[in-house]
């Protein structure tokens, strides 16, 4: 009992003590970010003066005469001599960079070498390695602090434990030494041990390779944890996961718990059993509290079995509400659920603040520059800067970052929201330009196309036609065909399979989501026959004009997909 009372009374001071550091270096941080964002233009000519002086003597900086840009007098003159030295681009322009900092060089992209490569999937088989550097190290650490300033708001989350889900921190290293892995992983890994004393469970959980496994041990640390108040999770589409995992293994938890054992039916390393090990012991109280819900409700719910649950922090933009509505009900109606904002691997690019769900931009950390919905086919597209931005209205970014990125097309669609501070906030809409994401996988047309190809030469098949389509609401993509010849439905799922297997090959994220069951398998439909000409013909009866009419062979789009669903063969 004496032990129990000394337990809970240091977990109050460490509870306490982490809320002051949250809103005191957190609000340091904010307060300078509120100063900045209330002159917009300046702050993104500064941003922008900053990572080129930084960058200058890179070879990336050397070719593209960072020295002879810096060297303007005005604002104006900076940007003009900026946009004419250096083109918009896409990733495929930085890789014959990037390869050679992976084989070894320095000073290409960024000085030195980069601290790590966070890695993504990219238009072509080839994943793309984004660098790193030593400067956006610090920036990463100042972004933190201002997310624990958002936390140190809710005086509930605070108290409780932390469930934390990320990806690995590093999943491999190149040839230099260098990590390969994902800036959340880090960002966890690198944690105080203060703050590591709040998160329930520990991150090299993470690095179960077995989605089901890591899903189990994370579920089953947290579950013993009546005190969890806070969920952090990009996706939540991974939310669904571990609640579907927590109903299916429920009492396998609970025996665990009575035990302070971790379940062989999971397959875990022994290593990090070993570790998991020095932190479990047998709890028979709470596996009796567990087995009592489980009598009393059935099929027990985090608001059943974490009532102090206080905030969900999520992507809430895009296609993500599919899954919220899935699982929002699990947990206490009063509950604040928070908006992680709109980032990807490429750039954090800002943080929503205020308890809304727009993303307020780091414009004193990464220069930004926009194309209007309108003119994303004009040849010669007019940017606008950050301040330029007008509400409602939709734009594709284009971000510049201390990493090595300059003029780098997102290939998102963002709105314009309402001015913090005086600059205009932002919020995720889609991907664009041949790119569907259910949850996060970022899955590309040319991926799709050429996973078709190699299906066709494997199986000997030839299609006439076929087209991919995103089914949020079912969690999967639905492939259809058009063969040269008839075929049966086995044979179609047998060539869409060898399809999914492609993907998962050419894409690591969709692999990712498909071996966690983020994503289903995909489904099949074999199309009548000239049902390309179908599809137009309805298309152009609909007030599309001749000469705009283009297929796009990944989509997500509803209508267009029910025009598929009913030219497919019914036999």
């Amino acid at each position: 009992i004496c032990n129990g009372k000394i337990e809970n009374k240091m977990g109050k001071i460490i509870g306490e003590a982490i809320k002051a550091y949250f809103s005191i270096v957190g609000g340091k941080e904010k307060r300078k970010m509120d100063k900045a964002l209330s002159h917009p233009y300046e702050t993104s000519c500064e941003t922008l003066r900053n990572i080129l002086s930084y960058n200058k003597n890179t070879v990336y900086g050397k070719e593209h005469n960072f020295e002879y840009i810096l060297d303007a007098q005005t604002n104006d003159e900076l940007i003009e001599r900026y946009r004419k030295k250096l083109k918009p681009g896409e990733y495929e322009n930085f890789r014959p960079y990037v390869d050679r900092q992976l084989s070894g060089e320095h000073n290409v992209l960024v000085p030195g070498r980069p601290f790590m490569y966070a890695t993504t999937s990219g238009t072509t088989a080839k994943p793309k390695f984004l660098p790193m550097s030593w400067e956006y190290k610090k920036i990463s650490h100042r972004i933190s602090n201002m997310w624990f300033w958002i936390l140190s708001r809710n005086p509930n989350l605070v108290g409780g434990k932390f469930l934390v889900v990320v990806s690995p921190a590093i999943e491999g290293y190149t040839k230099e030494g260098v990590p390969v892995g994902s800036i959340s992983g880090y960002t966890q890994a690198s944690a105080s041990e203060m703050l590591k004393k709040k998160i329930a469970d520990p991150y090299y959980l993470a690095e179960i390779t077995d989605y089901t496994a890591r899903y189990y041990a994370m579920m089953r640390m947290a579950i013993e944890q009546k005190d969890v108040s806070f969920i952090l999770t990009a996706n939540p589409s991974t939310i669904t996961e571990l609640l579907k995992n927590a109903e299916e293994f429920y009492d396998d938890y609970v025996d665990d718990i009575e035990h302070g054992t971790l379940s062989t039916k999971v397959k875990i390393d022994d290593s990090i059993r070993e570790r998991l090990a020095t932190r479990i012991k047998p709890n028979p109280k709470r596996a009796a509290e567990l087995r009592s819900l489980k009598e009393k409700y059935g099929h027990p719910l985090p608001k059943h079995y974490w009532p102090n649950f206080a905030a969900l922090n999520t992507w809430k933009c895009g296609n993500t509400q599919i899954y919220i509505d899935k699982f929002i009900d699990a947990f206490p109606k009063d509950i604040q659920h928070i908006e992680i904002g709109y980032f990807a691997s490429e750039c954090r690019f800002g943080m929503p603040f205020d308890g809304t769900n727009w993303t307020v931009p780091f414009a004193q950390f990464h220069f930004f520059e926009f194309v209007e919905e309108s003119e994303l086919d004009s040849p010669n597209p007019h940017f606008k800067l950050l301040h330029e931005l007008e509400e409602g209205k939709n734009y594709c970014p284009y971000i510049t970052t201390i990493n090595g990125l300059y003029r780098y097309n997102m290939n998102d669609l963002l709105v314009a929201g309402p001015k913090y501070r005086n600059t205009p906030t932002i919020h995720m809409i889609q991907k664009i330009n041949g790119i569907v994401s259910i949850t996060g996988e970022k899955l590309y047309e040319k991926q799709f196309i050429d996973a078709v190809h190699k299906a066709e030469r494997k199986k000997s098949l030839k299609t006439k036609f076929f087209a991919g389509f995103a089914d949020v609401d079912k969690s999967r993509y639905d492939f259809f065909y058009e063969f040269d010849k008839p075929v049966d439905q086995k044979t179609a799922d047998e060539f869409s399979e060898m399809v999914d297997d492609t993907l998962q090959n050419v894409n690591t994220e969709y692999a990712a989501k498909r071996q966690s069951l983020r994503l289903k398998e995909p489904k099949t439909f074999r199309l009548i026959g000239d049902s390309f000409r179908a599809f137009k013909k309805e298309s152009l009866s609909k007030g599309m004009r001749d000469g705009q009419f283009k297929i796009v062979h990944l989509m997500q789009n509803k209508e267009k997909e029910s025009i598929f669903k009913r030219l497919s063969r019914k036999d």
